[in-house]
């Protein structure tokens, strides 16, 4: 009989999402885009590792990586009166075609407008600018140390390494997914359909996800599995998907978001579970 193989994806476990205590990172650090109960998310997941360990066959951990300069990053933005664009304001085609924002550098504005005209196609996400967070080589680019402890144990015990997969380096997409970029860059092809990692999640029998935040990277690369899987590995179904509930929290303001991505997830066939539901 063929043994039953279970897969952990993580999607983006990084210092920058967690509201971590002051004690918790080197003196002057702090979490740049802090999701609410994403500590505490991180701590269970850790925990749930530890004690799962000889049952889980393979962890995938995702990392937003981005440069200081990038689409969604304030820098790369100006008002109409050369003022700053503070994080978290929301930028479309039409407020730019308006000219209420423009790129800091003019050049840029064909390539810009073109990438909103596409975003706001899809219907998925308006432009947001974000404050920078996960700068490569950054302390809140890194792995929340109880998850990345965690993690190492776990590649000892089994004698095998975790995946790592590192998306958002493009600075002229949005990469909330670990399987494709919002706008797939054709000159880049880290921006596009990440099959090899979507071949190897497929052959999971039970895939269990968490990470942060559940209304933006978590919801992305999950619907993006459940839209690409089953062309990919046939017979595969969400049926294999867990969201492991207690290891997820959405982005503050965004709640209905992640409401409707967890009810869009079962009606599709996934379950939700709380770790402690979850017996491998």
């Amino acid at each position: 009989m063929a043994t039953r193989t279970t897969q952990l994806l993580v999607i983006d476990p990084q210092n920058d999402f967690c509201d971590l205590p002051a004690t918790h990172g080197p003196a002057g650090s702090a979490p740049s885009l802090p999701v609410a109960g994403a500590h505490a998310d991180m701590q269970r997941l850790a925990a749930f590792i530890r004690a799962q360990a000889g049952q889980l066959d393979a962890i995938t951990v995702t990392l937003d990586s981005h440069q200081r300069f990038d689409i969604a990053h304030p820098g790369f933005w100006q008002q109409a009166d050369g003022r700053a664009v503070a994080p978290f304001t929301p930028i479309t085609a039409a407020l730019v075609r308006a000219g209420q924002f423009t790129p800091r550098n003019p050049a840029a504005l064909p390539r810009t407008l073109a990438y909103l005209d596409t975003l706001e196609a899809q219907g998925r996400y308006t432009l947001m600018v974000w404050p920078v967070h996960c700068e490569v080589g950054s302390w809140g680019h890194g792995i929340h140390a109880d998850v990345l402890a965690a993690c190492g144990d776990w590649q000892l015990q089994r004698q095998r390494a975790v995946r790592n997969v590192f998306k958002g380096t493009n600075p002229w997409t949005e990469h909330y997914s670990a399987i494709e970029a919002e706008v797939p860059d054709a000159d880049d092809a880290s921006t596009a359909l990440n099959t090899a990692l979507l071949q190897s999640l497929g052959q999971a029998d039970v895939l269990l996800i968490a990470g942060e935040a559940s209304s933006h990277c978590v919801r992305s690369t999950t619907e993006h599995i459940v839209q690409h899987l089953p062309q990919l590995v046939p017979g595969w179904q969400a049926s294999r998907i867990v969201l492991l509930t207690d290891g997820m929290s959405p982005v503050g303001g965004f709640e209905p978001q992640h409401q409707a991505f967890l009810d869009a997830m079962r009606a599709a066939g996934a379950q939700l579970k709380n770790m402690n539901e979850i017996g491998l």
